[in-house]
């Protein structure tokens, strides 16, 4: 037997054994015959009945799998899809259909000047509009929602669970007071008193645009916390959506900064609700997160089918800088509800 067919043989084998899918599968998987949105590349927008009208959002469907379909919530609010797009290394190859989406507001959906529609309920509605468009159900729709997209799952879950087959929530805690406690109590402590005092003088007089407020932030907090990288190596899907960051939503709702929220979401508090959520559920905390790992790993075991995923070396992206660890178990957990194991 020459080296090249042993070669074949055992790139096959490894294939097999990786769960990843084969020549056949992948072509099925790319295969958009029959699908509405194959002219556009799986772009699809989706009209949202709102009290103030009609709008239009943004989704991007990649790949095909009829029991594996999963929405991503952004995070923000207000922020883009466009720092999601590090699943395009992982959820191809694991043979999963998702779907990026743009929230209305954020940069490519209709932006309507219209604050009386930051509101949380108005955002679970919507998503059961992209849903229903989708034509997501129980036999195929897992959610996930990372940050503020957690938030929105969550609500979403309580709402509408009867139309979940998993839920995952990465990097989000069930209480803003809790996540504004660790933030005093943990992370606020661990910073030089002076940069964090001058910070907060620019939130004292809501000095938000001020560079200098920014620039503190990032060198102190955010790579330290968001995304374990120096700044200026920041991946380039991240870089775009803090670019595009709606403000307009993003302080009403959480307020200035990722240090402690402030906006119209700071007594948002479910953690008595979450054993009412009985999807399969996986809670995606990490080490250097702004949120609580330990308070995350406590949702994992209150929720009545949860799963908790520690990432070691990661923080609020931990899908950048903990990404083996992050994708690995995000796929497990995919594959075992579909499987039936979990």
């Amino acid at each position: 037997m020459n080296r090249y067919l042993i070669a074949l043989m055992v790139g096959a084998l490894l294939q097999a054994c990786s769960g990843e899918p084969s020549g056949d599968a992948t072509s099925d998987y790319f295969d958009n015959t029959g699908r509405a949105d194959a002219l556009s590349g799986g772009v699809r927008l989706i009209p949202i009945e709102t009290p103030s009208g009609t709008f239009r959002v943004w989704t991007k469907r990649v790949g095909n799998n009829p029991t594996k379909k999963v929405l991503l919530l952004h995070g923000g609010p207000g922020a883009t899809h466009e720092y999601l797009e590090a699943f395009d290394s992982f959820l191809p190859a694991a043979g999963v259909e998702y779907y990026y989406y743009d929230q209305l507001g954020s940069a490519y959906s209709d932006q309507p000047n219209a604050p009386e529609l930051w509101e949380l309920p108005r955002f679970v509605d919507e998503v059961e509009q992209v849903r229903k468009a989708l034509g997501l159900d129980a036999s195929n729709f897992y959610l996930y929602g990372q940050s503020w997209g957690g938030i929105l799952a969550i609500e979403y879950a309580l709402a509408h669970q009867e139309n979940i087959k998993g839920l995952i929530i990465s990097n989000m805690m069930a209480s803003i007071p809790a996540y504004n406690a660790y933030a005093q109590d943990v992370l606020m402590p661990t910073m030089d008193p002076e940069v964090l005092a001058e910070i907060q003088s620019f939130e004292e007089t809501e000095d938000y645009a001020n560079p200098r407020y920014m620039e503190l932030l990032v060198e102190n907090h955010y790579v330290n916390h968001i995304l374990r990288m120096p700044a200026d190596e920041w991946p380039d899907p991240v870089n775009r959506a803090f670019a595009k960051l709606n403000y307009d939503i993003y302080i009403p709702l959480q307020g200035p900064s990722e240090l402690g929220a402030s906006g119209k979401l700071v007594k948002w508090d479910r953690t008595a609700a979450l054993s009412e959520i009985e999807v399969p559920t996986l809670v995606i905390g990490a080490e250097h997160d702004t949120m609580d790992p330990k308070h995350m790993e406590w949702m994992a075991s209150t929720f009545p089918n949860g799963r908790y995923l520690y990432c070691p070396d990661g923080s609020h992206f931990a899908l950048y800088d903990d990404q083996a660890t992050y994708f690995e178990g995000l796929i497990k957990f995919i594959g075992d509800v579909d499987d039936g194991r979990f």
